[in-house]
């Protein structure tokens, strides 16, 4: 029998559609990890989100393995290289929730450029401050795109409507399509009036936007992150916001999210740069939402299911 466990509560159509598929499908939400690992010899196939990580005594322990599925669009919880080194199929599903990254992206900037935040603050604090709300419109400015995946590409998407240039800067090549003109770093860092995040993580990602990396920008700009906090060091990002070279920031996901993101720090001693940005005016903060509605729960279920039943084992 080809059993699946499950680990994280996700959509009942992800259950129902691997049993479906000939699967047995238990569910185990409370386990600690080591209990887990006790019993996960039993099972061909494991779904996640990022309750733990996937490192490699979990992996031998884990001997009938075919497939681990990601509920999600990033696979770093895993160990991806030794995962496919013992011949576990590795899925994620960023397919799933990048159209409601792409419409949390756009709210973020249109939110900061319109000061709705601090505006609706203000009106049930009794106060009615037209002019210190004037805000700025979107058209004619230079969008700037980095990483430019399913996430950056859906982003692109919800621009067309818009006057503006949109620009991305990638690792890979050719990625560019009618809704983005890839360039250099160094041409975005020229233009862009606005810098969306869309990487995964990674070692070129992790603390990519630093002091130096804000400095190099020639314009004052905001700054959009929807990817992964561990890609901004916010200390930098704090003095940055204080000088004025960052006009306003938009963040989703902070560097100090555990990695299960269900939780933001490992204690409870706040930062001196997180309390900055709680009480800054020009910040705008969500935790960890941006992929989580609820027609992406449904659609990373059936992502998944898709990707499993289109394995040559079934």
């Amino acid at each position: 029998m080809k059993k699946v466990l499950l680990l994280d509560n996700n959509h009942h159509i992800l259950q129902k559609g691997l049993e479906n598929l000939g699967y047995h499908c238990d569910t185990d939400y409370t386990s600690s990890k080591l209990e887990v690992v006790s019993k996960i010899s039993d099972y061909s196939g494991l779904v996640i989100r990022s309750r733990f990580d996937i490192d490699k005594s979990f992996i031998n322990s884990a001997k009938n393995l075919k497939f681990i599925a990601r509920v999600g669009a990033g696979l770093e919880s895993i160990d991806t290289e030794y995962a496919t080194k013992k011949g576990i199929h590795l899925i994620a599903a960023p397919e799933g929730n990048r159209n409601a990254v792409g419409e949390h992206t756009l709210g973020l900037i249109l939110s900061l450029f319109n000061k709705l935040n601090k505006a609706d603050r203000e009106i049930r604090e009794g106060k009615w401050l037209r002019e210190a709300n004037r805000g700025l419109e979107l058209d004619g400015k230079t969008i700037g795109i980095i990483g430019y995946g399913n996430m950056g590409k859906a982003f692109a998407k919800k621009l067309r409507g818009f006057d503006v240039k949109v620009i991305c800067y990638d690792i890979k090549n050719n990625v560019g399509d009618k809704n983005c003109q890839q360039v250099s770093l160094e041409q975005l860092q020229d233009e862009a009036d606005v810098v969306s995040l869309h990487t995964p993580h990674n070692k070129l990602s992790h603390k990519m936007v630093n002091k130096a990396f804000i400095q190099a920008f020639k314009k004052t700009f905001f700054l959009i992150n929807t990817a992964r906090g561990t890609a901004v060091v916010t200390d930098d990002l704090v003095e940055a916001l204080q000088t004025n070279k960052i006009l306003g920031v938009g963040l989703d996901v902070l560097e100090y999210e555990k990695m299960s993101f269900q939780n933001l720090f490992e204690n409870k001693n706040l930062s001196q740069a997180f309390d900055y940005l709680i009480h800054a005016d020009n910040v705008l903060l969500t935790p960890h939402i941006a992929g989580w509605t609820v027609e992406s729960k449904i659609k990373l279920a059936l992502t998944i299911v898709k990707k499993v039943s289109s394995l040559n084992f079934i």
